[in-house]
């Protein structure tokens, strides 16, 4: 069975009880033998929802904002009611987005970095337009407390999404100006070598998510050079 499948499942299934949306997903997980199937329905369940409540708090939904997130999901046109219910569903859900974040908490237990993926995910919908509105801000501010993410990781997220191009690269490293160039050298490489494309495939996103992932890159690498032609 398809991911887009057990995304119809969700947004017929959550019709009645919206607000046990997620505890629904975690109940039919136990069904879906593939780990990659259930990652892949978590990532976009949760970004779907989460971005319907982030519109919700924003106030519009610009056609930047839906233009990000297809790029996130390649939508077979007979499954894009399912996905469009469920952002519907969410949005007008009285449940507020504290609650379905804690529940993604639960659907992902233990994978933290998925968790950032998702927050990554929401950042780049936000920013689309060109700006970051204040209430989005707090709104992504408020998930990534929820999901666990601490202040380093979350600065660093957000670093790659609010600074502009030759903006602080330190800031998208997470590293100090005091480090030796050797030592931020070593912080590349690690953030290099966790954000590839083939790892965050293996965390589960959809493969057209691909974006996510070098975008990340591409952010991390123009931090580098940024840094390694300062210091010449």
């Amino acid at each position: 069975m398809s991911m887009w499948t057990w995304i119809g499942e969700v947004a017929e299934g959550g019709a009645g009880a919206v607000g046990a949306l997620f505890d629904w997903v975690g109940s039919v997980f136990a069904s879906i033998g593939d780990t990659e199937t259930r990652r892949q329905v978590a990532f976009s369940v949760s970004l779907i929802a989460l971005s319907a409540k982030m519109a919700k708090a924003d106030g519009v939904v610009t056609s930047d904002e839906v233009a990000a997130f297809r790029r996130f999901f390649v939508i077979p046109p007979a499954e894009e009611r399912h996905v469009a219910r469920l952002f519907d569903l969410a949005k007008g859900d009285v449940a507020g987005f504290e609650s379905y974040a804690n529940r993604i908490v639960r659907l992902f237990g233990d994978e933290r970095q998925a968790l950032e993926d998702v927050v990554d995910a929401l950042f780049a919908i936000a920013g689309a337009d060109g700006l970051i509105h204040d209430a989005e801000l707090v709104y992504l501010e408020r998930v990534a407390q929820i999901f666990g993410i601490d202040d380093a990781a979350f600065d660093r997220i957000a670093a790659r999404h609010l600074v502009p191009e030759g903006g602080d690269p330190y800031r998208i490293l997470g590293v100090e100006p005091s480090m030796t160039l050797a030592e931020i050298r070593m912080r590349y490489r690690s953030l290099a070598s966790e954000n590839h494309p083939d790892v965050l495939h293996g965390r589960g996103l959809p493969p057209a998510a691909a974006a996510l992932a070098h975008d990340r890159m591409a952010a991390i690498n123009r931090a580098f050079d940024q840094i390694s032609l300062e210091r010449g």
